[in-house]
């Protein structure tokens, strides 16, 4: 027993070195040692020889949320259905919403909700949140619509977080009471 002490010492002992810059020894060193290859350089090592290859199926990148509705009516109808807000009506959420909803939506939407924003005599108006047809929708599809665009609207989901968008489509959903 005697022995095998002294030897893990001096082993020990052995493996240590008085320069700070010495690494000592490296085992299972595969990953210290790996060849880096620029992003559109050839690689030996995938089979098509692309250094940037697709991220595998079903990953989802950091910060983003996957979104599995398209443009069309029936997407937005099911949409309207599906979608659940991870955010409760509060006051505090309308707040921010009025406060969203004057930074993206005046503009066409105009202040009310009747489709006579500033930018409109250049454009086609947009539907007023009054009209019979726009109050029966529910918060889902307003968020919807607010993030892939809908007629002439331009899509808003990549300017606007998904907690914004939520609370803009309250906001609207209270205007609509008006």
């Amino acid at each position: 027993m005697k022995a095998i002490c002294l030897f893990l010492a001096l082993l020990a002992l052995c493996a240590c070195s008085r320069s700070p810059k010495e690494k000592g020894w490296e085992i299972f060193d595969e990953m210290v040692h790996s060849q880096a290859y620029e992003a559109f350089s050839e690689n030996p090592n995938t089979p098509d020889g692309k250094t940037q290859l697709p991220p595998v199926l079903g990953t989802i990148a950091r910060g983003q949320m996957p979104y599995y509705y398209g443009r069309s009516d029936a997407d937005a109808e099911r949409a309207g259905r599906e979608l659940k807000s991870p955010v409760s009506a509060d006051e505090s959420v309308l707040k921010r919403g009025k406060e969203m909803y004057g930074h993206y939506c005046v503009s066409c939407h105009g202040q009310t909700g009747e489709g006579d924003g500033p930018l409109i005599p250049k454009f086609p108006n947009p539907p007023s949140f009054h009209t019979k047809r726009l109050k029966g929708y529910p918060a889902g599809r307003i968020f919807h619509v607010i993030t892939v665009g809908s007629g002439a609207m331009a899509e808003h989901g990549t300017q606007i977080l998904p907690e914004d968008r939520w609370a803009i489509a309250y906001y609207v959903m209270e205007m609509k009471k008006e």
